[in-house]
């Protein structure tokens, strides 16, 4: 699977089998997460924050969902920004307008950090959550099942 592609109905499966497998290792605190390489003896010892990361990744790979790593201080062009949101460009032009995402002008040319842009999606799919509860609780609240 290359950068951002939806994954084979194979390695959809692989990154099920290996979420399953990942669900119940928690290393303690400073341990580090030992993984070995199929086919050697090699061992690569993996910082424990990264095993959220990889979990993320599964899980995303599992649904059959592309996906795509930028580093936190990576900065996007509103076109990249917009295809990430999966929105249009005066969309998110808007947005940074409105002052929904912290961005910089580069000359004439608007620059997103990657950061600004995946605290704006969170904060988008908390409330996103929060309004999916409330009508769960209101549809419970009339009987409507």
């Amino acid at each position: 699977m290359s950068d951002g592609e939806q994954p084979s109905l194979i390695e959809q499966e692989q990154a099920r089998q290996a979420l399953q497998v990942l669900r119940g290792v928690e290393p303690g605190a400073g341990e580090t997460l030992d993984v070995t390489v199929a086919g050697t003896t090699e061992s690569v010892h993996l910082p424990r924050t990264t095993l959220n990361l990889i979990r993320d990744v599964l899980a995303n790979m599992a649904a059959g969902q592309g996906v795509t790593v930028v580093p936190a201080h990576a900065e996007l062009t509103t076109q990249q920004a917009a295809q990430m949101l999966n929105v249009s460009r005066p969309h998110v032009i808007k947005l940074l307008n409105e002052g929904h995402i912290d961005y910089r002008l580069v000359g004439r040319h608007r620059r997103i950090l990657a950061s600004s842009l995946l605290s704006y999606q969170r904060s988008q799919l908390r409330s996103a959550r929060t309004a999916a509860d409330e009508l769960a609780a209101l549809t419970d609240d009339l009987g409507l099942y």
